[in-house]
């Protein structure tokens, strides 16, 4: 592995993995994923950081900032109590990592085998997910971003996407579709 890629044991959230998405309808199609990292796994948290700090060091990144890092740099890795009012990133840490198009993430089992059911990696699922850490400078914005790399299933975990859930259906009969008349 190169320094800045690290393995984070997550939880995905708004996992767009499969087919690459503009976001709000705007800017080139990416594959994302927003990663939901527990507080309290102090070890993920301890090698994010220290990769985060590496990069802030990197003579590249430095050169593509000006010289220093900047007063107002954004970083990748925030804190889902203070800027999320969502109860599934309580406790949590939470990172966006993305892919262009043309690079989209390996996505394996936990025996390392490509999943190809899109059924069976989902927002909501757990993952240990590869991510690469890079500088940026544009649009008048220098920060840390998160590439989406390679994701690994570890384990199911209730779904998050919403909406399409079937809870107050029941299975109808002949004489069901009176209301259509």
């Amino acid at each position: 592995m190169n320094a800045n890629e690290v393995i984070i044991p997550c939880r995905l959230s708004y996992a767009n993995i499969w087919e690459p998405k503009q976001v709000n309808g705007t800017g080139d199609p990416k594959y994302s994923c927003c990663l939901l990292i527990k507080k309290s796994d102090t070890a993920a948290i301890a090698k994010l950081k220290a990769a985060i700090e590496a990069v802030k060091k990197d003579p590249r990144a430095l050169a593509r900032w000006g010289g220093s890092v900047p007063k107002n740099l954004k970083l990748p890795l925030r804190d889902g109590d203070t800027e999320k009012d969502d109860e599934n990133y309580e406790g949590c840490y939470f990172l966006n990592a993305n892919a262009s198009e043309s690079r989209r993430p390996k996505i394996i089992d936990r025996a390392c085998n490509d999943v190809l059911d899109q059924d069976e990696v989902y927002s909501g699922c757990y993952a240990k997910v590869k991510i690469g850490l890079f500088s940026y400078s544009a649009s008048g914005n220098k920060g840390i971003g998160a590439g989406l790399e390679v994701i690994q299933k570890v384990r199911d975990g209730e779904r998050l996407s919403g909406g399409n859930s079937t809870d107050g259906f029941e299975v109808l009969s002949d004489d069901d579709d009176s209301f259509l008349d």
